[in-house]
């Protein structure tokens, strides 16, 4: 197995002789073999052992065979205690969520402090096939069919090459020590049942199905590399990333089959899952500024693209005093200076108004529905709503809209159009020019 498993290192991970793993090893079989493997090919490795403190003395024995261990093979070991039901109860989250977010977090902290370059998980082959099934079952994706993955940044699985029970008859020819946990042999927890229940009623039908399932997996892989190869391309096509926004073609997504998943492709990292991508399909083309949300971003059906923006902020209006010579508001940055009567001036960020019409202090906020204003060159008022319609604008762009108000009216729908009664006249003598510039911290 050690040729194996020096091979598997050298095809999946490239690793170097000079290369510092620390691998995650708990005290049971999988963990305790892949470290004497690693010990036997000679690595530069440490050792991280996290005692969740769920077991009573048994999570201290674990603790304490692993220290035992590292001492006598001279490996630098390291060693942390979670309260994890605390943790898990003040998260909202199961125990086995809360163990998992505890431990790789506490693992890349390990990792960086001493410098080492990889990490190395004890996940076997059974433990993939395990994994697909329970994906499966859950409705997942190609990828999750594909189980656990071989390297995930600077995460590898060395063992996937190999099954549980190879790594036990290593154990035994090896005399290598290792604890039982008493939790992998209850079926209340979902994968003990596929272990204990599934999997040895599909090897009814199947004697060889670890090697199957293998051989199966390389060739989703294959698929799969194929696919996201397919997507980039379409992407590059279809879709744009500009300002924090991601604007997404629906031509790109018409009259496709599996237009909904390339739309969950897009979404996905912003929250958004595939039942979403489902729903926004079938309103594609209906009435635009259809409107779904994520615990961090809006999605928005608008007239030709469907949009991905972080959720508008909420900003409280700010008051510019006379004579104040910047003002701040969201991203936003507005200079005003006094000067005298000018040539107009076409840039929509710029406004010359009439300085003696104004009531200070200005109010600069957020538009609201229902504001009204006179648009330059107009007898009548109108809706800001239908100015940003007519003007095009999409649906996270409005909502970053501001305007400059002077008592309840407005002056100046920033970055768009002046207000007709604050333009220059033939009497005017003093110009307030205000210009507004996008503004990064």
């Amino acid at each position: 197995m050690l040729k194996q498993f020096i091979s598997h290192l050298s095809d999946k991970h490239t690793l170097k002789p000079t290369d510092r793993v620390l691998l995650a090893v708990s005290g049971g079989m999988d963990s305790m073999v892949m470290l004497e493997l690693f010990h036997q090919g000679g690595f530069n490795i440490g050792v991280a052992h996290v005692n969740f403190q769920l077991r009573g003395e048994a999570s201290d024995g674990d603790e304490a065979l692993v220290k035992k261990v590292c001492e006598g093979k001279g490996i630098p070991f390291y060693k942390t205690h979670f309260a994890t039901k605390d943790y898990a109860k003040e998260k909202g989250i199961s125990v086995q969520m809360a163990a998992r977010e505890l431990r790789y977090t506490w693992f890349a902290s390990v990792a960086k402090q001493h410098s080492y370059d990889w990490i190395a998980t004890a996940h076997h082959l059974n433990d993939s096939i395990e994994t697909a099934l329970f994906n499966w079952t859950n409705a997942s994706s190609l990828a999750g069919l594909c189980g656990i993955p071989a390297q995930h940044g600077n995460i590898i699985r060395p063992l996937l090459f190999t099954t549980r029970k190879d790594l036990e008859d290593f154990a035994h020819e090896h005399t290598v020590p290792w604890r039982k946990d008493s939790s992998n042999d209850l079926d209340v927890y979902k994968r003990n049942f596929i272990r204990h229940q599934l999997i040895p009623k599909l090897k009814e039908l199947n004697p060889s199905l670890e090697s199957s399932l293998q051989r199966g997996q390389r060739k989703l892989h294959g698929e799969l590399s194929f696919l996201n190869y397919a997507f980039e391309q379409w992407k590059n096509q279809y879709v744009l990333e500009e300002n924090a926004i991601i604007r997404i073609e629906k031509s790109g997504l018409d009259k496709l089959d599996a237009a909904a998943m390339l739309l969950y492709k897009v979404a996905e990292p912003f929250g958004f899952n595939f039942d979403v991508c489902e729903e926004v399909m079938q309103v594609l083309h209906a009435q635009a500024g259809k409107k779904f949300l994520s615990a961090s971003h809006e999605l928005i059906v608008d007239r030709t693209t469907v949009l991905i923006a972080q959720h508008a902020d909420l900003l409280s209006p700010i008051t510019i005093e006379k004579g104040q010579t910047d003002a701040f508001f969201g991203n936003w940055h507005l200079t005003l200076t006094v000067g005298e009567k000018q040539q107009p001036i076409t840039d929509p960020h710029v406004a010359m108004v009439d300085l003696s019409h104004l009531e200070f202090p200005l109010i600069w906020r957020q538009w609201q529905a229902g504001d009204v204003f006179q648009p330059l060159g107009m007898k009548g008022h109108k809706k800001i709503s239908d100015l940003l319609v007519d003007a095009k604008v999409s649906m996270p762009d409005k909502a970053k809209v501001t305007v400059i108000c002077s008592g309840e009216e407005i002056v100046w729908v920033a970055g768009h159009r002046l207000d007709e009664r604050f333009k220059l006249t033939e009497n005017t003598k003093e110009v307030l020019i205000l210009t507004l510039r996008p503004y990064f911290i």
